[in-house]
């Protein structure tokens, strides 16, 4: 019903909403229904049948002649004076929109409200219902009643777009839907202030506002309204219906937090499998569906309309429901906010995840990918353990990780080489800060990428290339610590027990053994899954470890030391102190004297581990030193040492015999210079 009070527009009363028209020679107390037939209840035969779909009237011919051109057209271009029978089976509205469009030719006093105007608009439109037959005609008035009184309400602009939902194309074409949702997007993002709250698509227990009476006090007109006021009855709009709300609100400039926000409040509403991991599609819709069919209001129920194209009914098959479902997620991605943060990266990665199992177009899919990559780094767990949907796969989607850890990473790259138009002390600032959040981004991530190794490492299916490349593909500054990546790789090495020798030591080099803690080192020294390689730098790094830290420990001790003489007077200073510091720095000291002795107990073990070693290192060598000196070895020095010594006998029996020689030589001279 129009609420305002009766209003003449060009003369012409429109009645509280009720239209009437001058009876045009056939009186009539009203129209009578006999089973699927429509009777004028007056004295004079019915010489016109009309027939829309399966429901027949009965009328007069001239009434409708004077009233519609389409009904002259249909009679006179068919040269059949005689004519008696029309069909009108592609009407908009269908029976019940003819109905009042007949009565008003008769001049029936018609009732219009929010759920009856869009299908008899268009259908005054179909019956060409225009000005030049006569003033005041049926398209002028239901013009009227759309402009002045639907779109002034927020309930009826809701009401009407929902009812245009069987009117394609004739409400688009009309320009039904783009009045509808520009007035609701202008509503939506108006002040709320003076709003009353008054029940719309919610249950009766939760009320939502209604736009009109501003001007009347109430007392919820100072409360609070909730930012989120208009998603419960934009949401039980079809999909496409909701895009260009939703589209009409960007333009409005409305925050893209509360858009992405009724995204989701949409999409858990009419895809509740998006809650339930992808499951359960039919019988969460069917539920949702059915709380909202026991209320409506005006004449509409809420249980058609997208609930068909969501839930089905039972006769329904699985494909249908399928394609119908693929072209929500599909509308949904498209008008997703491009900001970050604007929806949450869980919800995104849901809407992935059924995005892949409904076969979405594969654009769509890599534009919600790089939207996931945007804000990677706040998804968790038991998002990203998406099932891979490929028979004779892997038991989830390793390569889908693989992508958005792809894109997360083209992403911080592309900001922090982004230019920016700041000072240079700002600059300096921001780049820091930029710097410091893209690190801990990273190490987010980095954390994890090794939680889902971890978990699909028990994968027999998953090869080895796909782990080492997923494990490799951040930096190596993202890890500070690789204890999440020993966890995965012994958890691949359990499951993998075939594993060659060559394909451990390959799987191990994604791993730096320096940056395991103490405990992955002590039972990475006692892992036999591991080669013996990876065990000997996984001691070495830890022995590295002990040696820097006594090292460490070694130059505080002597900064200690060297402190200590430039306090001049000690006592001087403990007085000077106030008591509660006195017996905090006693508590400190005991701690420290403590530490200072564990420390040293520390030492020792050392020293004495060191001098075992030592020791047995010494007699290692004496045992090897004896295992040499064999019989054989024994035999071979004697008689390498008899071999000298004959040597040295043929050297000296040489020499004898020579110097004989050389004295026979050396006579004759000196007999002769004795001579002479």
């Amino acid at each position: 019903m129009w609420d305002s009070e009766s209003e003449s527009v060009t003369g012409r009363d429109y009645g509280n909403g009720i239209l009437s028209s001058r009876m045009h020679g056939v009186k009539t107390d009203g129209f009578e229904q006999r089973d699927h037939s429509w009777y004028v209840a007056t004295d004079i035969p019915s010489d016109f049948l009309v027939q829309v779909g399966d429901v027949n009237f009965h009328l007069h011919k001239y009434p409708l002649l004077s009233r519609s051109g389409k009904m002259n057209r249909l009679i006179y271009e068919s040269r059949d004076l005689d004519l008696n029978k029309v069909a009108l089976d592609d009407l908009p509205g269908g029976p019940e929109a003819f109905e009042l469009a007949a009565k008003f030719c008769y001049g029936i006093a018609v009732d219009l409200t929010a759920a009856n105007i869009s299908g008899l608009r268009c259908a005054a439109e179909y019956l060409e219902m225009t000005e030049d037959l006569e003033e005041g005609n049926l398209i002028f008035k239901t013009e009227a009643f759309l402009s002045y009184v639907v779109l002034s309400s927020w309930r009826d602009s809701i009401l009407v777009l929902k009812s245009s939902e069987k009117l394609s194309p004739w409400a688009e074409n009309l320009q039904i839907v783009r009045r509808c949702s520009e007035s609701i997007a202008w509503k939506a993002c108006a002040n709320p202030k003076g709003i009353r709250w008054a029940y719309t698509g919610k249950p009766p227990k939760v009320s939502s506002p209604k736009w009109n009476e501003m001007k009347d006090s109430s007392p919820s007109r100072n409360s609070q309204v909730p930012p989120d006021w208009w998603f419960e009855d934009v949401s039980i709009l079809r999909i496409d219906h909701f895009v260009r709300v939703i589209t009409a609100i960007k333009v409005k400039g409305m925050r893209f937090e509360l858009i992405g926000a009724a995204i989701v409040h949409y999409a858990g509403k009419w895809l509740p499998g998006l809650i339930q991991n992808g499951g359960g599609f039919i019988d969460e819709a069917s539920n949702s569906s059915n709380s909202n069919s026991n209320s409506s209001s005006g004449g509409i129920s809420w249980k058609g309309g997208l609930h068909m194209i969501v839930a089905g009914t039972k006769d329904d098959t699985p494909t249908v429901q399928a394609k119908d479902q693929r072209m929500i997620i599909e509308s949904l991605i498209s008008i997703i906010p491009p900001l970050k943060d604007s929806v949450s990266c869980s919800f995104l990665l849901r809407l992935l995840r059924m995005a892949n199992m409904l076969k979405v177009a594969p654009a769509l899919v890599t534009e919600l990918e790089k939207r996931v990559g945007m804000q990677f780094e706040q998804a968790t767990l038991a998002d990203l353990l998406v099932p891979s949907y490929n028979k004779n796969e892997t038991l989830f989607d390793v390569d889908l990780v693989q992508r958005l850890l792809e894109h997360f990473l083209v992403q911080e790259q592309t900001e922090s080489s982004s230019p920016s138009r700041q000072t240079f002390s700002d600059k300096n600032m921001h780049d820091g800060t930029q710097r410091s959040a893209t690190t801990s981004s990273k190490m987010r991530v980095a954390r994890l990428v090794d939680s889902y190794l971890t978990e699909v490492s028990r994968d027999r299916n998953l090869s080895l290339t796909k782990f080492q490349v997923l494990a490799e593909a951040l930096p190596e500054s993202a890890r500070t610590c690789d204890d999440g990546l020993y966890r995965a790789i012994d958890s691949y090495l359990k499951a993998h027990p075939s594993l060659s020798e060559h394909e451990r030591k390959r799987l191990c080099r994604v791993m730096d053994c320096q940056k395991l803690s103490i405990d992955a080192c002590m039972h990475a020294a006692q892992n036999e899954r591991l080669p013996l390689r990876v065990v000997v730098q996984v001691l070495f790094s830890e022995q590295v470890k002990i040696s820097n830290s006594l090292a460490n420990n070694t130059l505080k001790e002597s900064s200690e030391a060297q402190y200590q003489p430039m306090i001049s007077n000690r006592k001087t200073l403990l007085e000077g102190t106030p008591q509660s510091f006195q017996e905090g720095w006693a508590t400190a000291k005991k701690d420290i004297n403590t530490l200072k002795f564990e420390l040293e107990t520390v030492k020792a073990k050392y020293l004495e581990l060191q001098n075992d070693m030592d020791n047995l290192q010494r007699k290692f060598d004496k045992m090897t030193n004896k295992k040499q000196t064999s019989a054989w070895t024994t035999g071979w020095k004697k008689l390498s040492k008899f071999t000298k010594m004959t040597n040295l006998e043929s050297n000296e029996i040489g020499s004898q015999v020579a110097a004989p020689e050389e004295q026979t030589r050396k006579t004759p001279g000196r007999w002769r210079n004795s001579i002479s």
